[in-house]
């Protein structure tokens, strides 16, 4: 690794860790590799290598174990729950990269839950969309929501092109919404839930299950959130 554009090279080298680390290419709780193979992979010198594992260490994504080496820490993710809860902007003023992966859709007829929940006409079509959202490709949480497909006929192509439902939302001429309720309970991930958010088997996981509404207080949105709880902290604003 060459100094690049007056940057200091335990710096770059840093960088490049911090982004392996979000991008899980190191576990929560797992080790490093030895300084030695380190600082060949980057092709500096041990004194380099340890100053930008002492930088990730002040910042708490490292620590250092006496004799048992380098371990990746975890920094929670703060996931305000308010009246306005948009999951890219609370991404975004943490300096992290939002995105969103559609993982699979389907029109179907609402329920009799669904009618209650979404004040829809019994017979009423939903979309039903499974997503995964990620920060800084990370995955951060799992969710199953279900919109009115007659009010949002384009909602499924949409989120698809966007990765975002407040944009999807908007392409229909919903501008804002706001929260209705948040009901919060925890459990272990189930296997598939588990192989999706990368988490180790049996590990928890925060649901969310949720109503949003526009600006007459009419449903938009139900959706039931599995968030991976070692990455996540959720704070509950009045």
């Amino acid at each position: 690794m060459e100094r690049a554009g007056g940057v200091a090279l335990w710096r770059q080298i840093a960088e490049r860790l911090k982004a392996d680390i979000r991008a899980g290419v190191w576990a929560q709780g797992s080790r490093l590799p030895a300084e030695s193979a380190l600082a060949e992979r980057f092709g500096v010198n041990r004194h380099t290598l340890r100053r930008a594992v002492a930088e990730l260490a002040a910042e708490g994504l490292l620590a250092a174990r006496q004799g048992r080496g380098t371990f990746v820490e975890s920094v929670p993710i703060s996931y305000p729950i308010a009246s306005r809860t948009r999951f890219s902007e609370i991404i975004g003023r943490q300096a992290r990269s939002p995105g969103g992966r559609l993982i699979s859709s389907s029109r179907e007829t609402a329920s009799p839950w669904l009618v209650e929940k979404l004040r829809l006409r019994p017979g009423e079509s939903v979309h039903r969309l499974e997503t995964l959202r990620v920060a800084d490709g990370v995955p951060i949480s799992l969710s199953t929501s279900w919109f009115s497909a007659e009010r949002f006929p384009d909602l499924v192509s949409r989120y698809a092109e966007t990765g975002s439902v407040t944009m999807a939302l908007a392409a229909h001429g919903l501008e804002d919404y706001t929260r209705q309720r948040t009901d919060i309970s925890a459990r272990l991930a189930e296997p598939e839930e588990a192989r999706w958010l990368k988490l180790a088997p049996g590990a928890p996981v925060l649901v969310n299950d949720i109503v949003n509404v526009d600006g007459e207080g009419v449903p938009i949105q139900v959706s039931h959130s599995r968030f991976a709880a070692e990455r996540i902290q959720l704070t509950v604003e009045s």
